[in-house]
């Protein structure tokens, strides 16, 4: 019997690792409690990676876990979610940035079904400062998420909270989507947030773009309602613009030049075209579902 399972997933990550393990370690041995390391290596370009996590693997509770290719943070920590065998399941970053001695401040609390760190000052760049911003403005319409709560990967799940999202086949899983849709019981904690201890962030602005993406569209009907209400805005306003027109026509004998009458063509030319682009994610959205295409695929398991 596992009472934690710690999933931790890899990208191009080397020299912290051995550190990371080492620090989990004597956290699970001052608490006196069973666990098991799993570290999910998202096909990382640096081979050296793979290299590092086979040497750790070595060690005793520690999994390796290789995937084919890159499928994203998400669905590399969902692999590990599926893996593990603990009645509570932490996951965490592989770059130091959460520290290992606040596991016991999620543990405190785990007779909720998720608890989140809360982070007192995230010492992220100015840019991903921003877009966590806007990401939690759009989490608190989408998934009705309660306003103390701060989200972030670094969370402890209750055993039952992972069988339930376990069962949501999707192709392109979001966690927090899963989570929310499981469950409503979800607390925060307060802890720090360390620098980053090794390399860059793996997200560039296009892979920020492409993960919100999935929030909007794979997770919520958000767009669609939107666009919705924006048609039906535009009808009213056409509506009103054709019976200033006619007004012209019989009241004053002239109705406005080519110019306007282009604009008004154009404008609502780009408007049907961005609607049918948004139809049209959800439409291929709706074909990978329909093939039923793993979120990810497994290479390799060492333990």
């Amino acid at each position: 019997m596992i009472n934690y399972s710690v999933v931790i997933p890899v990208y191009n990550t080397t020299k912290v690792l051995f550190d990371l393990q080492q620090q989990i370690n004597k956290v699970f041995q001052s608490m006196d409690e069973s666990y098991e390391l799993i570290f999910v290596n998202d096909h990382s370009p640096k081979k050296e990676t793979w290299e590092v996590l086979k040497e750790i693997s070595n060690a005793e509770h520690t999994r390796a876990i290789n995937l084919t290719r890159n499928f994203g943070q998400q669905a590399a920590t969902l692999c590990g979610l599926a893996c593990a065998k603990g009645t509570y399941i932490i996951t965490m970053d592989d770059d130091l940035q959460h520290n290992p001695e606040d596991i016991p401040k999620l543990a405190k609390l785990r007779e909720h079904a998720v608890v989140v760190a809360h982070f007192k000052n995230k010492k992220h760049n100015t840019f991903k400062k921003i877009t966590s911003l806007i990401k939690e403005r759009f989490d608190r319409i989408i998934f009705n998420k309660p306003k103390g709560i701060q989200l972030s990967a670094f969370r402890l799940i209750n055993r039952n909270v992972v069988s339930g999202m376990l069962k949501v086949k999707t192709p392109t899983p979001f966690i927090t989507a899963l989570l929310f849709y499981v469950t409503k019981d979800v607390v925060g904690v307060e802890v720090e947030h360390n620098k980053r201890a090794e390399g860059a962030s793996g997200y560039s602005f296009l892979s920020l773009v492409k993960l919100f993406s999935y929030l909007l569209i794979n997770n919520s009907s958000l767009l669609l309602r939107v666009i919705g209400r924006f048609g039906v805005i535009i009808f009213l306003l056409s509506f009103t613009w054709v019976l200033y027109l006619l007004y012209n026509y019989f009241f004053h004998g002239f109705v406005l030049g080519w110019t306007s009458t282009m604009v008004a063509i154009i404008m609502f030319g780009g408007i049907q075209l961005f609607t049918l682009g948004i139809i049209g994610e959800y439409l291929i959205r709706i074909i990978n579902y329909s093939e039923q295409k793993p979120p990810y695929l497994i290479k390799e398991i060492l333990e």
